[in-house]
């Protein structure tokens, strides 16, 4: 065996391997109670659909990906709080407060066994009207923020890159100064809201609606979703009390793939917005992570007539963001393509990275995924002296299969397009460019805000640790001092190139796509075709479209300046490898040794 697989053995105790080639092929574990001692178990928990309780009037809704693939990135992982028997089948964001979110793993889970035994199950109570629902751990999981926590103040934004974290309770006050929490986004002070579209993974319905200022409460919505069966019926139910909603399927032919792209269209009187973010549409993931997010300039509308070849960016979003809403196919937002080809992009100053399910060949590889990225640093970027010796950095929040070793995927496909830098392509990758990947430890989740059941949005599976324990050497801890987020763990996904100093960026990439092959794609066909799975986006920066050669990093990113031009990377630099006694955090497996946070500790059976 392994050494590093025994000790993790020895330290978390003994877990069944599937003996299937997937490896998320397996059932997910069941909670544990313990009413009699003081550290209270916490464990993941699967309902029928991997993420959405059985229930029609459940909240949080999810991928059906997630129902016929994503079991150890999507399942919702929740804690009974209270010592006598309660409710298992709770309504996870209302009522449990935290779940899992988003993933891209690619394989399927086999249907659950087991219901809740009835001695378990007592009758519902009557949902209090408080703001919050009760935390699975205690009253301090969501710190009370002071009153001025929805407030901000457009004085202190950064609008030179419009790049954003999200608002954290429970941190000093100055590390969310010019950071957002969805009200803000939602509210007047950035135009009057007629309709909205919001693209994303999993839906809290009651939830979202609660954060429209209650004058835009019931403008039109639609949910651009990648639900199907039971779970889009349970979705559609949600959304029975709310009229002005309306719903677009993402269509996902492609086995395993999942709806992960996180987009608002916001049309207002005054013009359009788009935000692309990481967070999505439930309690849990606007409090205690730190998540990120772009927000466009407000697009004025052009004058009567103009072509819709009008108003381009020099970036050419405009028609790349067309040409993506044009890959749903769906009637549904036909009227909302006509209205953006009516506005005005031309200020925009990044470009578009989106991943549509499908498979690619010739000129339309370079479209999607990964390869899109490797197109735009070919054409956009120059080579930098000694660039070998810039450092490729991805920071994620969820892993797929990554092959054997390296050389299947990883340090290969797409090391080569993170090392793109002009035309200048090397036939191989520098040995001396170092990748360095950014997930937190077993003890930065055990440390964070939210304790252990942060890590139920960190879903890396044993039965994936297992077969690329080669991956693990490439670690780096989660470290943001810079942003006063150390203790939040990260959901928000980056990618970029730094100098060997570490205080420079020839790129940086913010995006919904984790480091999966789902996400980014994968070559087939001797590199002729390039399959890719899932609905991701994200938007790069490139100096040259700021008329800068390098980002600066910003070294003082809170409390925000209007007139900082460094680039507000949300993590320490340079990243820190994990120590000898540090591990991944791997979400199917107990953690006893050392309470949280909150006093709890990790136990799935």
């Amino acid at each position: 065996m392994d050494k590093g697989l025994a000790v993790l053995q020895l330290q978390h105790g003994k877990w069944t391997i599937s003996d299937s080639e997937d490896e998320d092929n397996i059932i997910p574990p069941t909670p544990q109670k313990d009413s009699n001692k003081p550290k209270r178990k916490l464990s993941p928990k699967r309902n029928e659909d991997t993420h959405s309780v059985k229930e029609p009037s459940a909240p949080s809704m999810g991928s059906e990906a997630r129902k016929a693939a994503h079991v150890n990135q999507t399942l919702p992982v929740k804690y009974e709080s209270h010592p006598s028997p309660s409710v298992k089948r709770k309504r996870e964001t209302e009522e449990a407060g935290w779940n899992l979110s988003s993933s891209d793993d690619e394989t399927p889970p086999p249907a659950p066994k087991k219901e809740p035994k009835k001695s378990d199950v007592s009758p519902k109570k009557k949902k209090t009207e408080d703001k919050r629902p009760p935390s699975p751990h205690g009253t301090s999981y969501y710190k009370e923020e002071p009153a001025d926590f929805f407030e901000t103040n457009l004085l202190s934004m950064n609008d030179m890159y419009r790049f954003y974290l999200n608002k954290v309770t429970g941190i000093p006050k100055k590390f969310n100064t010019g950071a957002l929490h969805i009200k803000d986004i939602l509210s007047p002070m950035f135009g009057t809201l007629k309709e909205s579209v919001q693209f994303n993974y999993c839906f809290d319905i009651p939830w979202m609606v609660e954060q429209y200022p209650p004058e835009f409460r019931d403008k039109p919505v639609i949910l651009v979703h990648g639900e199907k069966r039971e779970s889009k019926a349970r979705l559609i139910e949600q959304a029975k009390p709310y009229p002005h909603i309306r719903f677009c399927q993402a269509k996902l032919d492609i086995a395993f793939g999942t709806h992960h792209t996180k987009m608002m269209l916001l049309w207002y009187e005054e013009g359009f917005r788009v935000i692309i973010l990481t967070s999505n549409l439930i309690r849990a993931d606007w409090y205690q992570k730190t998540q990120g997010m772009w927000m466009s300039p407000l697009y004025p509308r052009l004058p009567e007539g103009s072509p819709g070849t009008a108003g381009e960016s020099p970036t050419n979003f405009k028609s790349d963001l067309l040409e993506y809403l044009e890959a749903y196919r769906a009637p549904e937002l036909a009227e909302w393509i006509d209205r953006i080809k009516q506005h005005d992009l031309s200020e925009t100053r990044v470009y578009l990275i989106g991943s549509t399910p499908g498979r690619y060949q010739g000129p339309a590889m370079e479209k999607w995924g990964h390869l899109r990225l490797r197109k735009l640093l070919s054409e956009h970027t120059k080579p930098v002296l000694n660039e070998e010796r810039w450092h490729v950095l991805g920071q994620f929040s969820s892993i797929g299969s990554m092959g054997l070793d390296k050389t299947k995927w990883l340090a290969a496909e797409f090391q080569r397009t993170l090392t793109t830098l002009g035309k200048a392509r090397k036939s191989l990758t520098s040995p001396e460019t170092q990748m360095l990947l950014v997930y937190p430890s077993v003890e930065n989740v055990r440390t964070s805000l939210e304790g252990y059941p942060a890590g139920g949005s960190l879903p890396y599976s044993i039965q994936t640790a297992q077969k690329q324990l080669w991956l693990h050497s490439y670690f780096h801890g989660w470290h943001a001092d810079v942003t006063g987020r150390s203790n939040a763990m990260p959901h928000i996904k980056t990618y970029m190139r730094v100098s060997p100093d570490y205080t420079q960026l020839a790129w940086f990439l913010v995006t919904s796509a984790n480091l999966s092959k789902a996400a980014w794609g994968a070559m087939e066909k001797n590199n002729t075709q390039i399959m890719v799975r899932s609905y991701e986006l994200g938007v790069l920066y490139l100096p040259s479209a700021f008329n800068m050669s390098t980002f600066p990093v910003e070294k003082n990113v809170f409390p925000a300046s209007s007139s900082s031009k460094g680039f507000p990377v949300p993590f320490d630099l340079p990243p820190q490898h994990y120590s000898s006694k540090d591990q991944p955090w791997i979400w199917n497996i107990p953690y006893t040794q050392a309470p949280d946070t909150h006093g709890n500790i990790w136990v799935p059976s």
